[in-house]
């Protein structure tokens, strides 16, 4: 009998309620990631991927955010039905997550090391001095000079504030580390130095990733798994490679028909016609039918239910079955 998976994420339905009525953010999510492996999460901006991220955390703003529904199973505990306290203990210790701005994640008036040796000191039995002792160690991981844990975050580059987060993250040896757009805010050249720094301390620590992009590069060099998300559902999910050289749902290769080749191909890039909908006013039926080339009746009357098209690949589609495909 295989192993539970580390992550399992069951049904999850997660609104925002405002005065003009709820908004859906996430929709029937699943998904699982399996220990030691990298999932990537892809989606357009308010697709729904940080506020899945968030309810992973319990750090949704409530009110407006409400967890509807579903089971979020964490080494097969529910997440959903910890306290407060209980949750206080397993954020920084058991799962941690990198935010998209480094900036709005440093206190500006601590120093670097503080901020480090403080999320040592609250998730382990150190002593002060020896939690001291591993924030320096941890620098000395992501590529900063220990010298430099008294510099305030002002006094530092953006990929090396990226590398402080990472270091703090990283600090109490978690077994999911939840990556949300973690180089955004980075030019090309750091954002290389980066993930590939992600990529070593993650095998190095044994941690899974839960890597949110919207940069389908990045997913396909890191990720073992893919999954799609698109107005706060998941569209299609397989393994990357499958998923790469596969795509089924006519969103995911509206994403891949955009991305201009290295080989100079001629003819002009596919677009999607039209915009994401407004998830207070989803359409009727699939979210994605007034946008999509192949939509036929039944896409406007009901919601499609994921169909597993070949062993480990799902897709949300009414029409792409595996045998019916443009």
């Amino acid at each position: 009998m295989s192993d539970p998976p580390l992550l399992d994420i069951q049904d999850l339905v997660i609104r925002y309620e405002k005065r003009k009525g709820a908004v859906c953010a996430v929709e029937g999510l699943n998904l699982r990631l399996e220990r030691g492996k990298t999932l990537g999460f892809v989606g357009e901006t308010g697709a729904g991927k940080t506020t899945a991220a968030l309810g992973i955390m319990r750090l949704l703003p409530e009110p407006p955010g409400k967890i509807v529904s579903g089971r979020i199973l964490f080494n097969g505990e529910n997440l959903l039905d910890k306290s407060e306290d209980e949750m206080r203990s397993i954020r920084g210790g058991k799962i941690a997550m990198i935010f998209q701005d480094p900036m709005t994640s440093l206190n500006p008036v601590a120093t670097i090391g503080d901020q480090i040796t403080e999320m040592i000191s609250l998730h382990s039995d150190l002593s002060r001095r020896d939690s001291i002792r591993k924030a320096s160690d941890m620098l000395d991981l992501v590529g900063i000079r220990r010298e430099r844990a008294g510099d305030y975050p002002h006094q530092l580059s953006g990929g090396m504030k990226q590398r402080v987060v990472i270091a703090i993250a990283l600090a109490c040896s978690p077994e999911l580390l939840i990556a949300d757009e973690p180089t955004t805010a980075l030019d090309v050249t750091i954002q290389a130095q980066v993930l590939d720094l992600m990529k070593g301390l993650k095998e190095a620590f044994s941690t899974s990733l839960l890597m949110i992009s919207h940069d389908l590069g990045i997913v396909a060099e890191f990720c073992d798994d893919t999954a799609i998300m698109y107005a706060g559902r998941v569209v299609e999910y397989a393994s990357t490679a499958e998923l790469f050289g596969n795509p089924i749902h006519p969103y995911t290769r509206g994403l891949f028909g955009s991305i201009p080749s290295i080989t100079g191909g001629k003819g002009d890039l596919r677009t999607i016609p039209g915009l994401t909908p407004d998830a207070s006013n989803l359409p009727p039926g699939c979210p994605f039918q007034p946008r999509c080339d192949i939509a036929g009746p039944e896409c406007s009357k009901e919601a499609p239910r994921p169909t597993e098209v070949k062993f480990g690949h799902y897709c949300l589609c009414h029409l792409n079955r595996g045998e019916n495909q443009p």
